[in-house]
Formats: structure tokens, sequence, C-alpha cells
């Protein structure tokens, strides 16, 4: 029996749980990169600042992954509380990547610990930076692996179905559905963008604050050049994405793009309203979404049209498409313009309005990142594991998860806030500028 107020309150939920959630394990993934490859500068250069900015991304970065074990957790036992149906049913054939998820955490965090607690105590700095392979191998792996689990639930294959039960079971073959080359391919890249820009962002924040450091200019300069190639692969990877929606999920690529009839030359559609089953106010881009979808402007794109009204997802996706593409599109051009702003000798890139530009990428890519996952999740409904199990189908029959909701909405916001003054009374307390001083007292 369904019960439709659960079902909502599970929804609503698990949507707060994975938005909050999102943030911290985007940052995960992508900050242990960026502390490789500012060491692997330093080390290369014999530059003291790129060390420093390893030593300093990485005490940061042990507070988050404090708060994204903690969300990660609640999704866990969520999974198991709000959609025990679908666990008991995707759990026999999905449960390898969850187990390889939980070793590669491990994996990573065994090797952070002793990174972090090992500096000054080799006499190499390269010897130290091999620690950090395994960290960012860690980190990236674990989003692999949650990620599959997600491809599974839009491209279900592996097993069989007979009178009701799963047999057949082949765990490998569910691992490496259609689904998974894009996916895991987009989450990575863009947590390694979004990674950037945060990291950007915060150097051109200490710059407007008035401190003119070099240390902060080097440390912009190197992820300016970071977010050009990794917005590029985003957007690369993002195509490759649409391509395989055309191919294996066209109900969720055509209400991306309000594409309401089959048809060929089919036009992209950016922005615009819908006014009583009319769009409007619209910017269209000819022949745009059939060369999205099969790289061939005269294509035939399927449309809405083919659909059943209860199978076609919220139209609203568009407008998580668009967020997308526009901030995807300006996180391409900012760094661009800087990095070759910083070769001519633009004057206007050390500006106040164009550092305050910079700024603003750090919480657009997080919008950005947002946006994305609600159009994965959303666009796949009314599917929990497409044309096998509906949403409503998989969730529990509680009536206490309303309750549920306040009390995971409390933790979230005292998380939230908790890392927040943690990060800024420990750099506020510990400049960069004191820090180099107390280290050139230490050398004497």
């Amino acid at each position: 029996m369904i019960n439709e107020s659960a079902v909502f309150w599970s929804r609503v939920l698990t949507e707060t749980t994975l938005t909050f959630h999102i943030i911290y394990a985007t940052i995960g993934v992508g900050i242990p990169l960026m502390i490789m490859i500012a060491q692997w500068v330093g080390y290369k250069n014999n530059d003291e600042h790129y060390i420093l900015l390893a030593r300093r991304w990485t005490r940061g970065f042990v507070i988050t992954v404090a708060v994204g074990v903690v969300t990660g957790t609640a999704i866990g036992l969520q999974l198991s509380l709000l959609w025990p149906n679908f666990m008991q049913l995707a759990g026999q054939v999905i449960a390898l990547p969850l187990f390889m998820e939980t070793f590669a955490f491990f994996f990573e965090a065994i090797f952070l610990g002793i990174y972090l607690y090992t500096w000054d105590r080799f006499d190499s700095q390269k010897k130290h930076m091999l620690l950090l392979i395994p960290v960012a191998i860690g980190a990236s792996m674990s989003a692999v692996f949650i990620t599959i689990v997600n491809s599974f639930m839009n491209a279900p294959q592996g097993f069989d179905v007979v009178n009701g039960e799963l047999v057949n079971i082949q765990p490998l073959i569910a691992m490496f559905n259609p689904a998974m080359p894009t996916k895991v391919a987009h989450v990575l890249v863009s947590a390694y963008m979004t990674s950037a820009f945060i990291l950007a962002s915060i150097a051109a924040f200490r710059l407007l604050q008035g401190s003119n450091h070099i240390y902060h200019k080097k440390a912009l300069f190197l992820l300016m050049k970071l977010g050009i190639v990794f917005s590029f692969a985003t957007a690369l990877i993002g195509d490759f994405s649409g391509k395989y929606l055309a191919e294996y999920q066209p109900e969720k690529l055509a209400a991306a793009e309000w594409h309401f009839e089959t048809t060929g030359e089919a036009p992209l559609v950016l922005l615009g309203i819908m006014d009583d089953g009319e769009v409007r106010y619209e910017i269209t881009v000819p022949y745009g979404l059939s060369i999205l979808a099969h790289s061939n402007p005269f294509a035939e794109v399927i449309g809405l049209d083919e659909f059943p009204p209860d199978e076609i997802p919220p139209l609203y996706i568009h407008y998580l498409f668009n967020i997308m593409v526009f901030i995807g599109m300006f996180l391409f051009l900012v760094p661009l313009v800087y990095v070759i702003g910083k070769r001519r000798s633009w004057s206007f890139i050390n500006k106040k309005w164009f550092r305050w530009v910079i700024v603003s990428g750090g919480p657009l890519s997080i919008i950005a990142i947002e946006a994305g996952w609600w159009l994965a999740e959303v666009g796949r409904q009314p599917w929990i594991l497409r044309g096998l199990m509906r949403t409503e189908q998989g969730a529990t029959t509680s009536d206490q998860v309303d309750l549920m909701l306040l009390l995971f909405c409390i933790l979230y916001i005292v998380l939230g806030i908790g890392s927040i003054v943690v990060l800024r009374r420990m750099f506020r307390a510990n400049t960069i500028e004191r820090e180099i001083a107390e280290r050139k007292l230490e050398k004497r």
C-alpha cells in the first residue's frame, strides 16, 4: 500500500540531503587533486609558495571531509529507512560498488592521515608528494563507485526478473551499464572544476580584502588555468551525455529541451517560459538539438509526444539545464580571459570588479553542480529504477518522515554553519603572512 504523504516527505528529505551533501562530496573529490597539483608545481619549480598552498588547502580539506562523512552516512541511512523496497530489489544487484565506495574512502582516509602528519619529516618533497597519489585516487574512486549506483538507477541491467524475483544476477554487468561512462566522467571533471573555482574565489577574495601577497596571486593564476581545462572538459562530456540521453533516455532529453514533437532538424530551446502550454520568450538555436543529440543537424530527435503522460519528467528541468549551461559558459570564459589577460598584461584583470567576477565563480560553480544533480534525479522521474520501479513503489509507508526531515535539517544547519565558522577561524588565526614569517624563524 502506497502512503502518498510518506512518498512526498521521503522525496523532500532525500533531495535535501543530496543538495547539502553534494557540496562537501564535490569538494572531497576535487580538492585532493588540487593539492597534489600544487605540491607537484612547488616541487618541480622549487617554489615554497605552492608547497604552502598544498599545506593550507589540506588543513581546510580535513574539515570538509569530516562533514562529508556525516552527510554520506545520512544518505546510507536514508536509503534503508526511506526507500526499503528499492534497496531490497537493487541491493541484490548493486551492493558491490556500495561496498567498494566504502573501501575507497578508507583507502583515501588512511593515506590522508599519513600525509597530514608527516609534513617536514621527509628529506624530499617528492616522497611526501607521493602520498597524495592514493589520496586523490581514493577520493575519485569513491565518486566513481557511488555514481555507478546512480547510473544503475538510470539504466538497470545485469539481472532477469522471473515471477517477480531477480535471477541470473551479474554485478559487473550491472555496474558497467550504458549510463556509467558519461555519468562517472561528468561527475569527476565537474568536481575538479568546482573545486578549482571555489579555491580561486577564495584567493581572489583575499586579494580584494587587501592582502597583496604573491601567494594568493600564484594560487589564482594556477587555479584559473585549471579552471579552463576542467570547464572545457565538463562541457565536452556534457555533449556526450546529451548523446547518451538521446539514445537511452529520450524522454529526459525531450523534457529538458522542451522538445514536444518528434522531428528532424530539431532546434535547441534556451530560456523561455511556459504559458498555457506554449513556450514564450525563448532563444532558439536552429538545428542545435539535432546536433547535440546525434551530431547531425538533420537528425530526427524523439519528442515528448512519443511517451505516455505519466512517464514524462517534470518540465521544470528545462530551467535546471539552462542554469547548468549558462554557468558552464561563464566558468569557461572568465578564466580564459584572465589567463590571456595575464599573458598580455591587460590591466582590467586586476581591477576590483573583475576580481569580484572571479569570486562569483565559486558560488556559481556550486549552483551549477546542484542544478546538474537535480536535473539528473528529477529528470529520471517517475522512476526510481527506470522502467522497473516507480518512485512511490520504492518508498516507505511510515508516517514519521516529516519529523525525520526536521531533525536532519537541524543537523545540516549545524554542520553547515559549524564548518564555515571553523574554517574562517582556522585561516584568520593563521594568515599566509604569519605562516611564512613563522617558517622563516624556524629555519634560522
